[in-house]
C-alpha cells in the first residue's frame, strides 16, 4: 500500500496541489459572501444615502454578533476535529451537541441585547432622525431574528470539522444567493410583494441566513455521519462549555476588536458628514472582496501547517507558507489595482452622489495602500494560530486596530481634516507588519527551524 493511501493527504500530497485542494471551496465561499455584502449595499444605496449610512453605522453590532458566532464555532471545530482524530467519538458528539445549546443561548442573549441597546446605539452616533430611524429598523430585524445566522454558522463549522468543506460552501452560496434575489423583491416591492425599503433588506438577510442554516442542518443530519447530536444522551455540561470557549475566546476577542474599531472610526467620520461614514461603509463592503478570499486561503492553509508540524515535516511547512504568501499577494494586487484605477466606478455601483465621489475616490486610493502590507499580516496571523499561538494573533490585532489605527485616525482628523484620516490605515498596517515580522522570525526560528535538524 502506498504512502498516499496510508497517510492523510496533508502529509503526502504535493503542497501546491494540496493547498489548492483545501482552499478552493473556502475561497469560493468567501467570494460569494463578499459578493453578497456588495450587492446588499448596492440595493440599500438605491433607497437613499441615509439608508446606506444607517447600514454602515449598524455594521459594528453585526460584526459583534458574527464574532461570537464564529468564535464559538472555532472552539467547536477544533475540539470535534481533535476528538475524531483521536477516535474519541463520544466526546466529539458531546461537543457537537453542546454547540447547539450554545447557539440558542448566544441567540437569546443577543436578541435581548440588541433590543435594549439599539436606539441609544444609533443616537450616540448621529442626530439625523432619518438615519437613526432607518438604523433602528434594520438592526432590530437583523438582531432579534438572528437565530438563522447563529445556526448557519455553527452547522457549517460542524461540517468543516469533519472535512466537508464543499457542503459548507454550498450552504453559504445558497444562503447568499437567496439574499441577493430577495433584496430587490422586498426593498422595492416586486412581483406582488409590498415595498418595505430598508426593512426589506433586513428581512432578505434573515431569510437567506435561515435557509442556509436549515440546509446546513440537513447536511449534518444526512451527510455528516461522523457526528450524532442528541440532547437526551449528551446533556449540557459546563466542562464542555469551558473547553469550547477556552479555544474560541481569542477568536471572539479578535473579531470583536473589529467591531470596536468600526464604531470608533464611524464616530470620527460622522463629525465630518454622514457621507463620509457612508464612504467608509462602502469601503468595508468592497474590501471584503479583496480580503475575504485570502481568509479562505488561510482556512485551507492552517490545517496543513498544523498537521505537518505534528508530523515533524518542516519542509512542507516552509513550502505551505511560501505558496500561501504568493497566492495572497496575487489576490491582493488585483484588488489594489482596482482600488487605484477605478475607484469612481466602484463607488457608482452604490449610487454615489457627487459629494460621495469627491470624498470616496481619494479615500479608496489612500486606504488601498495598506493592502500591499495586509497580505503578509493576514497569512502570518493564520500561521501563528496553526502553530498554537492564537494569543500572538490577538495581540497583533489589538495593536493594529485599537492602539494605532483609531488614535492615528483621531489625531489626523484634528491635524489634517477628513482627507488625512484615511492615512491611518497604511500607518496601522505598517505597525502590524512590523510586529508580525518580529513574531514570525521568533516562532519560525524557535519551532520550525529546529525540525530540520531532526530530519
Amino acid at each position: 500500500m502506498s504512502d498516499i493511501q496510508t497517510e492523510n493527504k496533508m502529509g503526502v500530497m504535493p503542497v501546491g496541489k494540496l493547498l489548492l485542494n483545501m482552499s478552493t471551496p473556502m475561497i469560493l465561499s468567501m467570494l460569494m459572501q463578499a459578493l453578497y455584502n456588495i450587492v446588499d449595499s448596492i440595493f440599500v444605496a438605491m433607497i437613499s444615502e441615509e439608508a446606506l449610512t444607517a447600514v454602515s453605522l449598524a455594521f459594528p453590532l453585526q460584526t459583534l454578533m458574527v464574532a461570537f458566532g464564529i468564535g464559538t464555532g472555532v472552539g467547536v471545530n477544533a475540539l470535534v476535529s481533535r476528538y475524531l482524530g483521536a477516535k474519541k467519538f463520544e466526546k466529539a458528539n458531546a461537543i457537537a451537541t453542546t454547540s447547539v445549546y450554545l447557539t440558542f443561548f448566544t441567540y437569546v442573549v443577543f436578541a435581548i441585547f440588541i433590543t435594549l441597546i439599539c436606539r441609544p446605539f444609533f443616537r450616540i452616533q448621529t442626530s439625523n432622525p432619518e438615519i437613526v430611524d432607518a438604523g433602528i429598523t434594520y438592526m432590530q430585524i437583523v438582531g432579534i431574528l438572528s437565530i438563522g445566522m447563529f445556526f448557519q454558522v455553527m452547522m457549517e463549522k460542524l461540517l468543516q470539522s469533519t472535512g466537508k468543506t464543499s457542503l459548507s460552501m454550498i450552504t453559504q452560496i445558497v444562503g447568499a444567493c437567496i439574499n441577493m434575489v430577495m433584496d430587490p423583491v422586498l426593498i422595492f416591492g416586486l412581483v406582488g410583494f409590498p415595498k418595505l425599503g430598508i426593512a426589506g433588506a433586513a428581512i432578505a438577510t434573515i431569510f437567506g441566513q435561515t435557509v442556509g442554516g436549515i440546509l446546513a442542518l440537513y447536511f449534518n443530519k444526512t451527510k455528516n455521519k461522523e457526528l450524532i447530536i442528541s440532547f437526551k444522551k449528551y446533556p449540557l455540561r459546563m466542562k464542555n462549555v469551558k473547553k469550547i470557549y477556552g479555544i474560541g475566546l481569542p477568536s471572539i476577542i479578535m473579531q470583536s476588536i473589529g467591531s470596536v474599531m468600526t464604531f470608533g472610526f464611524n464616530k470620527i467620520l460622522i463629525d465630518f458628514s454622514a457621507t463620509a461614514t457612508a464612504v467608509f461603509g462602502v469601503y468595508f463592503k468592497l474590501q471584503s472582496f479583496v480580503l475575504l478570499p485570502i481568509i479562505g486561503l488561510n482556512n485551507g492553509m492552517m490545517p496543513i501547517i498544523a498537521y505537518n508540524f505534528g508530523a515533524r515535516k518542516p519542509e512542507r511547512i516552509k513550502q505551505t507558507l511560501k505558496y500561501s504568501y504568493l497566492a495572497a499577494y496575487v489576490m491582493i494586487l488585483i484588488g489594489f489595482v482596482l482600488f487605484v484605477a477605478v475607484p469612481d466606478k466602484m463607488l457608482l455601483l452604490f449610487s454615489a452622489s457627487e459629494d460621495m465621489l469627491a470624498i470616496g475616490v481619494p479615500a479608496l486610493r489612500i486606504i488601498s495602500l495598506h493592502f500591499l502590507l495586509a497580505a503578509f499580516s493576514i497569512v502570518s496571523s493564520s500561521f501563528f494560530q496553526a502553530m498554537g499561538h492564537g494569543f500572538i494573533s490577538m495581540i497583533n490585532s489589538i495593536i493594529r486596530q485599537l492602539l494605532v489605527l483609531l488614535p492615528a485616525a483621531y489625531i489626523l482628523s484634528k491635524i489634517g481634516g477628513l482627507s488625512a484620516v484615511w492615512w491611518a490605515f497604511p500607518i496601522a498596517e505598517l505597525a502590524a507588519v512590523t510586529m508580525a515580522t518580529i513574531f514570525m522570525i521568533r516562532v519560525y526560528r524557535s519551532e520550525v527551524k529546529p525540525l530540520f535538524n531532526e530530519a
